[in-house]
């Protein structure tokens, strides 16, 4: 049923991946695009290890000393983006494999799994205050004071979503989906491979009663989300549009937002693209560089997202190899 369901988000992203750039002309969109050159993407695709360092510092943070090495958290970290950018995997996927990788090599998987759950829980804020910055510049490009209204209701509606799921994770929040999902399993726990439920829900209140590293770790991740910024400035830099920071801002918060929205179709695809059309002309940009800012995108998830998922092939076939065989019964006589 879930393998059936991620099939049917697919072929949804794919239809609407293939609508956009039909609405706005393959021809258009492919002369905006071609712009850019190998030198624009080399760039673009460079300046996303900034990001991606700076993310895998900010989860490092939340593992109790001694900490892993930060080589081997940025590693985890490209191979679960690549799984959550390339696969149908509900942006889940990608957390569980790295988490499984560290767990491999010597991490307890209680510890492992809640400081997964903490940083994705992080990543959330971080973002949420990154599009409340983007709505912010959003209103101020526009000059129209009356949107402050609807930017605070949005505002105050992600903080009570994001404060339900703390308290929820605070109170005990995998010991009761653990029994939920284990009913629905037939009798399987679903939760085993980060050592239990309980023990998840233990560490967890472990990392959370560590207020300072918490806040590192949400400044940290804030950090990440305004660095992204640097993509899409890059991107329209050498399309031949150049924008400020401001305005490459409310392009990528508000880009990233509504990609973070349609989490269950594959890699947004589609729905980023539709995005991109739709900002990008209210800063005066066509509708077809939006896109071609969107597909930019695309080829940098592809550079890293590929080597990625082939590591994280690499890596299960090493682990799968190290298993001792197991020991056949004496034959009897």
């Amino acid at each position: 049923m879930v393998k059936r369901t991620a099939l049917v988000m697919l072929l949804v992203g794919i239809a609407l991946f293939t609508a956009v750039l039909a609405w706005q002309g393959f021809g258009a969109v492919a002369k905006a695009l071609s712009a850019i050159g190998l030198g624009g993407l080399a760039a673009v695709a460079t300046w996303h290890l900034v990001p991606l360092v700076i993310d895998a510092h900010a989860w490092r943070l939340l593992f109790a000393a001694p900490r892993p090495k930060a080589a081997r958290i940025v590693w985890a970290r490209w191979i679960g983006e690549s799984v959550n950018g390339l696969l149908p995997v509900a942006q889940i996927g990608g957390d569980i494999a790295k988490a499984r990788l560290l767990i491999k090599r010597g991490r307890t998987a209680d510890e492992t799994g809640a400081t997964v759950v903490v940083d994705t829980t992080l990543a959330a804020i971080g973002q949420m205050l990154f599009a409340i910055a983007g709505l912010l510049m959003l209103v101020a490009l526009l000059g129209r004071s009356e949107l402050a209204w609807g930017v605070g209701i949005g505002i105050a509606v992600m903080l009570a979503l994001l404060t339900v799921f703390y308290r929820l994770q605070r109170g005990g929040l995998f010991a009761v989906l653990a029994r939920a999902l284990k009913k629905i399993a037939g009798g399987r726990n679903a939760l085993d491979f980060v050592g239990g439920a309980t023990a998840l829900d233990a560490a967890i209140t472990d990392i959370y009663a560590r207020p300072s590293v918490v806040l590192r770790g949400l400044a940290w991740r804030l950090v990440g989300w305004f660095v992204g910024i640097g993509e899409v400035w890059l991107a329209l830099y050498f399309l031949g549009e150049p924008v400020d920071l401001g305005e490459a801002l409310m392009l990528e918060a508000l880009g990233q937002a509504i990609r973070g929205a349609a989490f269950a179709i594959p890699g947004a695809l589609g729905v980023q693209e539709g995005g991109f059309a739709l900002l990008a002309p209210l800063i005066g940009l066509s509708m077809e560089t939006g896109i071609a800012v969107s597909l930019v995108k695309r080829v940098r998830e592809l550079v890293f997202g590929v080597p990625g998922l082939v590591a994280w092939q690499i890596a299960e076939g090493r682990h799968i190899s190290s298993r001792p065989s197991p020991v056949a019964p004496p034959a009897s006589r």
